[in-house]
């Protein structure tokens, strides 16, 4: 009999991604299976989910205003009223199981599931484990993670190391470079530096690029950078609109899988997201975590990498004044090169979304 899934969660692409992931390896597992999501009104679940072809329902749900108190005066009422939305689609929909993979929605259904006895499995990304998901850790079935040492947050016997969920169409690069180097303009006879903020960009390594893009220059070295949504004209005006030859300046990369093979060098931000696809990847990573997450679980996530000698770490506070000789002495040096690639690659798990799956079918077949 094909089962019934509710999958919760989203805000940002580093949860919407692995969430469409583990649908799409469910379907393939079994393709009866019927999915829902739920996610929160206005953010961009509630774009990217329906283009992905599955339905979802949003619930009025946001999370703590840091910069606005008057905002935060509505978050019990949308609290008690994203609970009782959550039970009602619960109870209409029947699920045999939920997945939480992190965001807004996230808590409201899974609790709400747990008090209608549906087994629920929550996908922590992150090295350090947000507030929501620690609370819920204690009723769920099954915690699927992505770093060692999460019993600090969770019962060890709960928890199932499976890595996160990535894009296999970005990962897939294997016999792609000439084609990559062709398709951004660039030679096969110089280094590339591939600099990725993610969608939306970061301002912390668009303002460092521009501070050292002179020394990138002068060092005959070549840069895919994509400045994100948000910092696109900014970087624009400053560099004019005949940039460098060396240089292919971006809003957003529609080929990752071409970025990630022309690359020799990685500059990203440390989202758990991005780093399951560096591990695959593996190439030489310098990660530059934002603070500006909550509990700082970039700057979490990059150290857990830097443990195992995997990634260079650059602090967001430094990465101005100090981003591009790094990234310069890494490339320059051919042993650390080769050292951080094993090492990183060493790390990867690139089949999560389906031991997820097969994790999620498994509670909701014996649960």
């Amino acid at each position: 009999m094909a089962k019934r899934i509710i999958i919760s969660g989203g805000g940002t692409g580093g949860h919407i991604f692995p969430a469409i992931s583990i649908a799409n390896a469910l379907k393939r597992l079994d393709p009866a299976t019927e999915i829902l999501f739920v996610g929160a009104k206005g953010r961009m679940e509630m774009e990217k989910v329906p283009s992905a072809g599955y339905p979802i329902v949003g619930l009025d749900i946001q999370g703590f205003q840091r910069k606005s108190v008057l905002k935060n005066l509505l978050l019990p009422l949308k609290l008690f009223g994203s609970l009782l939305k959550a039970r009602s689609v619960v109870r209409k929909f029947k699920p045999d199981a939920a997945v939480g993979v992190g965001g807004y929605a996230s808590g409201p259904l899974l609790y709400a599931a747990g008090r209608m006895k549906v087994p629920y499995l929550i996908q922590e990304q992150n090295s350090y484990a947000g507030i929501t998901n620690k609370r819920l850790g204690d009723k769920a079935a099954r915690i699927c993670v992505a770093f060692d040492g999460m019993d600090k947050f969770f019962p060890s016997e709960k928890i199932l190391l499976t890595g996160n969920p990535i894009r296999k169409e970005a990962v897939d690069i294997s016999g792609k470079r000439e084609e990559a180097l062709a398709f951004f303009g660039l030679s096969s006879t110089k280094k590339t530096i591939l600099v990725t903020g993610g969608s939306l960009g970061a301002g912390t390594l668009n303002r460092s690029m521009l501070a050292g893009m002179y020394k990138f220059m002068a060092e005959d070295i070549q840069v895919i950078w994509q400045t994100g949504r948000f910092y696109y004209k900014m970087v624009m005006d400053e560099i004019g609109e005949g940039p460098h030859p060396n240089f292919h300046v971006t809003e957003f990369l529609n080929r990752m899988d071409l970025a990630y093979a022309a690359a020799d060098i990685i500059v990203a931000r440390a989202g758990a997201g991005t780093i399951a696809e560096l591990c695959v990847v593996k190439k030489p990573v310098i990660l530059v975590p934002s603070p500006n997450v909550a509990e700082d679980h970039q700057t979490k996530n990059a150290a857990s990498l830097v443990k195992h000698g995997a990634s260079v770490l650059v602090t967001d506070q430094n990465a101005e004044k100090e981003l591009a000789d790094v990234a310069l002495n890494v490339l320059k040096n051919e042993q650390r090169c080769a050292e951080l690639s094993e090492r990183i690659g060493e790390l990867a798990l690139p089949d999560a979304d389906e031991v997820i799956a097969r994790e999620v079918l498994r509670i909701a077949t014996e649960l």
